[in-house]
């Protein structure tokens, strides 16, 4: 009941409540994105949802246009502190995890949750093997288990543990166990960047 009603109620009220919060944040940091190289504010890119479903996802632009996509060895996204494609305010976006914020549209659109697995690209399916098909049966979410206790600096395989754990135990102190690391992990600024 908590997965498929509760979680759902608490997506919406979250949202609603932090909505002028998120409006003032989209005010404040859209001219400051499209003034430093006249690019889109949004990146909007294809990603796995509920039952394999692809939806949408959006985020605030934090790197330069026509950027190239760089990969770790295990198809994780390459990050560093010294990145050269990521502009002066997508750093600061992407410390502070602001970037994720514009997602706040694909939870109120029942696309994702405010908790729950990291969606991946939709090519990612093929790496799904065995039991990693169980993070399908969630929402993804805007933060974590992984993201929580790893932010970035997790290899795929840890991302995938992590995202079949809560899966697999889905529950209200899970979700508020993961959402205080979050704040504490984003916060502390640790593990920002992959080694």
């Amino acid at each position: 009941m908590y997965n498929k009603i509760i979680k759902r109620l608490f997506d919406i009220i979250v949202s609603i409540v932090f909505l002028p919060f998120f409006l003032i944040l989209i005010l404040l940091v859209t001219p400051v994105i499209y003034f430093e190289d006249k690019g889109p504010v949004f990146y909007c890119a294809p990603r796995l949802g509920y039952k394999g479903n692809v939806f949408k996802m959006y985020k605030f632009r934090s790197m330069k246009v026509n950027a190239p996509d760089l990969r770790n060895s295990d198809g994780t996204t390459w990050n560093s502190e010294d990145d050269p494609r990521v502009t002066r305010v997508g750093r600061v976006l992407r410390k502070t995890s602001l970037d994720e914020i514009p997602q706040f549209i694909n939870v109120l659109k029942g696309e994702m949750s405010w908790i729950g697995p990291r969606p991946d690209l939709p090519e990612a399916i093929d790496l799904y093997k065995g039991n990693i098909m169980k993070k399908l049966e969630v929402k993804p979410g805007l933060t974590g288990y992984s993201q929580a206790y790893y932010r970035n600096s997790s290899t795929l395989e840890q991302r995938f543990e992590g995202d079949v754990f809560y899966a697999e135990n889905v529950s209200f102190l899970l979700d508020l166990r993961i959402l205080f690391k979050t704040i504490i992990t984003v916060l502390s600024k640790t593990n920002v960047y992959r080694n």
